[in-house]
């Protein structure tokens, strides 16, 4: 809702876009309001609901109405549509004091973001339906144990997965900016969801970029808009992911995807707090939380001159380790569990218990893939069971490779060689006789791979 009045007062220029959300009594459950000629809009939402109430009986839907301006002397022009057919629900209100308001491209527009809204409204409502329903059955199928322990869109009980999720809950609440560093498929997404959801923006925009997914020569129109002209094939103004997010959360992932050039522009948003569109001399100022995720090492890429360490500094303010499955092996049953849950329900299909032996191989594995990976296996062992009890094929885990040991993995090798160099240099890591000179780091990045790894001097 929020991300649809930001859209609606920019396009249509509105000294008011209002939105009231109701349990259907008619008592309001949420008020927001946005403006582009009024800052203040969306800390006196209750306000301006009180002023146009005397009003809201005689609107008809797409029919307009003058009521007073409740930021200054004057009247606006106003036009709503509901949402739903029904009185309770809500309703979006436009505002102007333009003449010829409202035209009809405006109350087309304003169809078009009402429709939008009820599709995400009854996404929500069947999503919140299928939670109490599986909450209900929980108790009487095998699948659940009293073990289990959710946070949020996390699911399992480890050591490593607790210490990050307590983090999350730390910084959430400041405005921090945030660095989430962990392999492919670890859930670094659904750790910056969390944060925007506990903090203080949570009513303002969440909106994601993977800087991976652009190609290089869009990723700054992407990142920060561009006027109607700037280049060829800019038939239109398009405001930048920046910009939607503005008094939001902006989680950018794969941030070490990003080319050097643009990591300088990337550092002056996040320092000056304001950029300008390309094609535009105007600067505009946002309030915008960043939090920045990437499967490579950062440290190791300011070493080889690929990031730059001024941005890299300004991004690490507070970092976040995800867990790599392996790491997290005591969390692989209640997994697997989870979303043989999620697979058969959503497949038709009623599992009550998996093969010990299935198990067993899922808890010997790797998983290179890590969650992810565990996800989308179990979702095909399910398509393949049509019995009650969910059975792993034998070539199931063989896709990247046989089962392996954690210790012969790359990481375990990195892990051994370090401490090798450590024992040799009697954990004396700075210096010209060092471990880090003599692997060729920097201390900083050294001691970040001691961090990554779990490595520390056993007394």
């Amino acid at each position: 809702m929020s991300t649809v009045l930001e859209m609606l007062a920019r396009m249509l220029n509105l000294d008011l876009a209002y939105a009231r959300l109701d349990d259907g009594s008619g008592s309001a459950i949420r008020e927001l309001a946005r403006s582009e000629r009024y800052p203040d809009a969306d800390r006196r939402a209750h306000e301006v609901g009180v002023a146009i109430e005397p009003c809201l009986r005689m609107l008809q839907a797409g029919e307009s109405h003058a009521v007073p301006n409740p930021f200054e002397a004057g009247e606006l022009k106003v036009t709503c549509l509901r949402l739903g057919l029904r009185r309770g629900g809500g309703f979006v209100l436009a505002g102007s004091s333009r003449p010829g308001f409202p035209a009809d491209t405006d109350l087309l527009l304003l169809q078009v973001a009402v429709n939008q809204v009820l599709v995400e409204l009854q996404r929500a409502q069947v999503a919140m339906a299928n939670r109490r329903a599986a909450s209900a059955e929980a108790p009487n199928t095998c699948l659940r144990e009293e073990s289990e322990q959710h946070w949020g869109d996390f699911v399992g009980s480890s050591a490593s997965l607790a210490q990050a999720l307590k983090l999350v809950e730390e910084v959430a609440p400041t405005n921090a900016c945030v660095l989430i560093q962990g392999e492919t498929g670890t859930g670094k997404e659904l750790i910056a969801r969390a944060i925007h959801r506990l903090s203080q923006r949570q009513q303002h925009p969440f909106v994601r970029l993977n800087c991976a997914a652009i190609p290089t020569g869009l990723l700054e129109a992407e990142l920060f808009g561009h006027e109607k002209g700037a280049f060829t094939g800019a038939i239109a103004r398009r405001i930048g992911r920046f910009e939607l997010a503005d008094r939001g959360t902006i989680f950018l992932d794969e941030v070490g995807e990003i080319p050097l050039d643009l990591q300088a522009k990337l550092l002056r948003v996040l320092q000056e707090r304001e950029f300008e569109r390309l094609g535009s001399t105007h600067t505009r100022r946002i309030d915008v939380r960043l939090i920045a995720a990437s499967n490579r090492d950062l440290a190791q890429m300011v070493d080889d001159r690929f990031f730059r360490e001024d941005l890299y500094y300004r991004l690490n303010v507070f970092p976040i380790e995800m867990p790599p499955l392996r790491q997290r092996q005591e969390d692989i049953p209640v997994l697997a569990r989870h979303f043989i849950q999620l697979h058969a329900r959503a497949n038709s299909r009623s599992i009550t218990a998996i093969e010990p032996d299935g198990m067993a191989a899922l808890c010997r594995y790797a998983w290179p893939g890590n969650v992810r990976e565990l996800s989308n296996i179990i979702e095909r062992c399910v398509i393949l069971t049509h019995g009650s009890t969910l059975r792993v094929p034998a070539g199931a885990l063989k896709s990247r490779g046989a089962v392996v040991a954690v210790d012969d993995s790359l990481e375990g090798a990195q892990r051994r060689h370090i401490l090798h160099v450590l024992e040799e240099c009697h954990w004396v890591i700075a210096g010209p006789a060092g471990a880090a000179a003599r692997l060729g780091m920097k201390r900083t990045s050294l001691q970040y791979k001691l961090q990554k790894l779990g490595i520390v001097r056993r007394p």
